[in-house]
This record gives structure tokens, sequence and C-alpha cells, in this order.
């Protein structure tokens, strides 16, 4: 599962590498850009702010609709049926380790953002920060078990509680896009 998510993470940042310029000696200069055609349609086919989210908690029918969904109205169409099945997939669901009651934990989930901290540390989750961002190293999959099925103190239901994989396969590096290169 690390290696899908490093992947994926790869993909993007090497899209954005690729599309970025470090020609600081172009001050001054003009360059006419290719022409770009913007006519047709287009439309939004993914939302993946929280992985595994969309794929556990959407059901087949509505995924369409949940990607076409802005966030803003994600939690007030889909929060039901997201507590719905969290219920459903633990029956004794009290509270999280973040002490959300379901209605309120997906109540959050449901609004498929990443939230970001400017000013504080960037974490999924690390048991004091949470969701203020998603650093390379967190294990969000085992976050979301844990806060899923792990109770109120992480400690219920151990065997669901954590993706069992501890590291990625290969380090990252020290300077961007800080990923290894792929196999």
């Amino acid at each position: 599962m690390k290696n899908i998510k490093t992947l994926m993470f790869a993909l993007l940042i090497s899209g954005a590498a690729f599309n970025c310029s470090n020609d600081d000696d172009a001050v001054g200069t003009t360059t006419t850009p290719a022409t770009l055609d913007f006519s047709g349609t287009y439309s939004q086919d993914d939302q993946m702010a929280r992985p595994a989210i969309n794929t556990v908690f959407v059901d087949g029918a509505d995924k369409n609709v949940f990607n076409t969904t802005v966030p803003s109205a994600q939690g007030a169409a889909f929060q039901s049926s997201f507590e719905a099945k969290l219920l459903a997939l633990n029956p004794d669901y009290t509270t999280n380790a973040l002490t959300w009651n379901a209605a309120t934990f997906t109540g959050a989930l449901a609004t498929d953002v990443l939230t970001v901290s400017l000013d504080g540390t960037t974490t999924f989750f690390d048991g004091t920060n949470v969701l203020t961002g998603r650093a390379l190293e967190d294990d969000v999959i085992s976050v979301e078990l844990l806060l899923i099925f792990g109770g109120p103190d992480g400690s219920e239901k151990p065997g669901l509680t954590d993706d069992n994989v501890s590291e990625n396969d290969k380090e990252f590096t020290p300077s961007f896009p800080y990923l290894a290169s792929p196999w």
C-alpha cells in the first residue's frame, strides 16, 4: 500500500517539477508561450485528499457523485451514509483517539480536504496534532484504521488498527522531490 501511495505522490511531484522552471536568468526577457486550447468539456474525476476514505466509505453507485461534489457540500451530502458505514464496520464504535463521536468523525471524513498547518507540525495524526497536513513518512492507512477501530484510547481491536507496513521500501531523499527513484 505504501508503494502505491509513494508512486502516486512521486508522479504528482514529478509532474509539478517537470512543469516548473528554475531559470532565474530569464528576468526581463519575454517569451511567447504556446497557444493553449482550453475548449472542450473538463470534469473532475476523483478526490483523494484522504487516502482510502473514498474507497471504503463511498458506495460504488455514489462514487461519481462524491468525486464531483465540491468539498463544502460533501459533509451534508455524505455524512449520514459515512456514519452508517462506520457503524457497520465497527458496531462497537463510541469515540476514537480524537474523542470524536461517530457523527463528528464521519462529518470530518465526508469532507474530502487535506487541511494544512502553515505554522505548526505537519502530520496526518501523531497522537497530538490532528489532520494538520501529511508528511511523507505519515502512515495514513494505519492512522485511519486506528481512528476507526481503536476506540477512545487506541487499544480496542488491536488486530485492526495497523496495516503492519512499518516503512517504505526505499528511503526518502534529503532534497526535492524527496522521493526515491522508482524501482
